[in-house]
């Protein structure tokens, strides 16, 4: 660990200790945001990134201090760990069940830590959106560095190590990575906080601004298709705000809109990723493959995952000897842990979804501004899901999911409580909050009530 590394990583480690419990997340995004994965130290074998170290010290903070998650155990809170119990026994049934279940272990401690403490810290409304603010300051920054690679060619990031002094180039683009693994990662952290970021605009509109222009930098400093389309996905599920009351009969005609497709087209419907190119020279058609690959070689991993999948393309990566290129975090996840596994993954995502809708439930017809916010969460959230599609999330960018995620399980705890059985004036008696105040000038044309419509949301390459 070089001196400068060490000189954060205390400072860190002080902040978590001793700053009061709101804003207790400015060192845990700051390590993911301003630390590669090249510093750390090794202990016995496993792995700690400054990252790492970074939540050990947060999670001594509150076994001291005794915090604990807001609402008390909640639904997600127990899928976590049931997706977690999983990953470690899974590990016992792969070919080197001690170095499998060393890479388990890394990859739970990251989700349960980062998940669990931002539950702690996130105990009110004020710090859910705080949280969002925080992030939007805390990627200036990172932005900035991006935009230096762009300019000169050289990535400041890269006196910590694990990543390279030049950027990458294709298509004569530069791609920006920032401190983290790959140019697509660093696009997709900025892409998934874009929707938030809309829905902090009418209670914080500098931030928000701010904020915006830092992730739109990000997006598009790293010359890649996918975190374009994050952004996408997600301005298109802000757009169907309005029709937020039909969002059932909206998922309905999804799944029938792709049976459709799938009975139309000569290739299977998922092959339209192939057709998908937005900066030239992207490698859309190889995560088509990847996913047909995996459902014909579906006897191989399903149970328990699989250690070898080097057979299921003609070509591999440079990093694995056993494996292809894994850029789906749907199907990581069914490598390392099998089927299982990766319906577990998608239960906490769909968990997130009901919390965002229980919470809009609730505030529906009484508070427009709170329920765009969680709208926009949702929208975040979106984003997430769709990018797992064509990134597998190997580094640090993961934090970024997990707060989501602790976002969702926030709204549900201070907006999702009431049921969904009761009544309006029921589920308004269950509330008792307080008006909207805009600490930041509100945007011209803004009722005080909030937002206004429109119309009056060990298988990759190595890393954390």
């Amino acid at each position: 660990m070089t001196p400068l590394a060490l000189l954060f990583l205390l400072a860190a480690v002080m902040a978590i200790w001793t700053l009061p419990r709101q804003w207790a997340p400015v060192p845990l995004l700051a390590a993911a945001c301003y630390m590669t994965l090249g510093q750390g130290i090794e202990v016995a074998g496993l792995n700690f990134p400054v990252i790492r170290l970074v939540l050990l010290a947060g999670v001594v903070r509150v076994l001291i201090r005794g915090e604990r998650p807001a609402g008390g155990w909640i639904g997600m809170d127990k899928l976590f760990l049931a997706w977690a119990a999983w990953a470690i026994l899974v590990s016992f049934f792969h070919k080197q069940p001690g170095a499998t279940l060393q890479f388990h272990l890394g990859m739970v401690y990251n989700a349960l830590c980062v998940y669990f403490l931002l539950r702690c810290f996130c105990q009110d409304e004020e710090d859910v959106y705080r949280l969002v603010r925080v992030s939007a300051w805390i990627l200036v920054p990172v932005a900035l560095e991006m935009l230096h690679e762009q300019v000169r060619g050289q990535n400041l990031f890269a006196v910590f190590g694990a990543v390279p002094d030049e950027p990458a180039v294709r298509n004569g683009r530069i791609r920006s990575q920032g401190p983290f693994a790959h140019a697509i990662l660093a696009g997709t952290v900025g892409a998934v906080c874009i929707p938030m970021l809309v829905g902090l605009w009418r209670r914080y509109p500098i931030t928000a601004k701010v904020g915006l222009a830092a992730c739109g930098l990000m997006v598009l400093a790293s010359a890649s298709s996918g975190p374009l389309l994050s952004v996408l996905f997600s301005l298109a599920a802000l757009g169907l705000w309005r029709w937020r009351y039909w969002t059932r009969q909206m998922r309905i005609a999804a799944v029938l809109g792709y049976i459709l497709l799938d009975l139309v087209m000569k290739a299977p419907a998922y092959y339209l990723i192939a057709r998908i190119d937005l900066t030239g020279g992207s490698s859309s058609y190889h995560r088509a493959a990847l996913i047909q690959a995996a459902i014909e070689h579906f006897s191989e991993w399903w149970r328990t995952g699989t250690d070898y999948t080097r057979h299921w393309l003609p070509y591999g990566v440079p990093w694995s000897e056993d494996h292809v290129d894994i850029t789906n975090h749907y199907l990581g996840q069914g490598v390392k842990g099998g089927l299982p596994l990766m319906l577990l993954f998608i239960s906490l995502l769909w968990c997130g979804f009901r919390y965002v809708g229980q919470a809009m439930q609730n505030l529906r017809g009484r508070d427009p501004g709170r329920e765009f916010f969680a709208w926009a969460v949702g929208a975040g959230l979106f984003a997430h899901a769709a990018s797992c599609v064509s990134v597998a999330y190997f580094d640090q960018s993961i934090l970024f999911l997990y707060l989501t995620l602790a976002l969702t399980a926030a709204l549900k705890v201070n907006w999702g409580w009431a049921p969904a059985s009761a009544s309006r004036a029921e589920r308004a008696a269950s509330y008792d909050l307080p008006a909207v105040t805009p600490t930041e000038p509100a945007l011209p044309g803004a009722g005080a009530s909030g937002w206004v419509p429109a119309s009056s949301g060990p298988h990759e390459k190595p890393g954390i």
